[in-house]
């Protein structure tokens, strides 16, 4: 939605449909649009090559304990693990779709470095067209710096403004062909 609103020409994809018909209801109660598409991002493909893409991948969603505490009681180390494989598979077909010179937005609202900044680790380790583009502390609240480029906010943040959950946060710049 904040991208719409910005202007960009925006390409919802997900495979639950109703995360997108929550989606399309709030696009036509603020007039905004986007093309919406019910598809599993592992077997989708883009008609076009992007400027930018947002991957929220799905995650453990421990950052939203703050508001669900049961989510700290489901999280076992192989579902862990094979939510991380699914996120770093996700990231690196989506990394194909971007043009060079394009941005590409990594998302969990996860408190795990599994789902975080080992995901990014590993694929700039593979993936020599991208590199860290440093998400700068100009750019975020004080009471947020950046790490290694990256930003993980942690539950409770903001809390004068009612709070927020926690979440991982990594923006990648692709350089060249792979």
């Amino acid at each position: 939605m904040q991208l719409a609103a910005a202007g960009f020409d925006v390409v919802a994809v997900d495979a639950s449909q109703s995360r997108l018909a929550r989606l399309g209801e709030n696009l036509e109660r603020t007039g905004l649009s986007a093309r919406i598409v019910t598809a599993d991002v592992m077997a989708w493909k883009p008609d076009a090559e992007a400027d930018a893409i947002l991957l929220d991948a799905p995650c453990s969603a421990t950052g939203i304990f703050r508001r669900h505490p049961d989510v700290l009681h489901r999280l076992h180390p192989r579902a862990l693990a094979e939510l991380a494989a699914g996120q770093a598979a996700m990231l690196t077909r989506a990394a194909d779709w971007l043009r060079p010179g394009g941005t590409l937005v990594y998302s969990v609202c996860s408190l795990e470095p599994e789902e975080g900044e080992r995901v990014i680790d590993a694929f700039l380790a593979e993936r020599r067209d991208y590199s860290i583009d440093p998400i700068l502390a100009a750019e975020v609240p004080a009471q947020m710096p950046p790490a290694n480029g990256m930003l993980r906010i942690l539950p409770g943040a903001f809390s004068a403004e009612g709070g927020a959950d926690g979440f991982f946060i990594a923006r990648l710049k692709r350089n060249k062909r792979g």
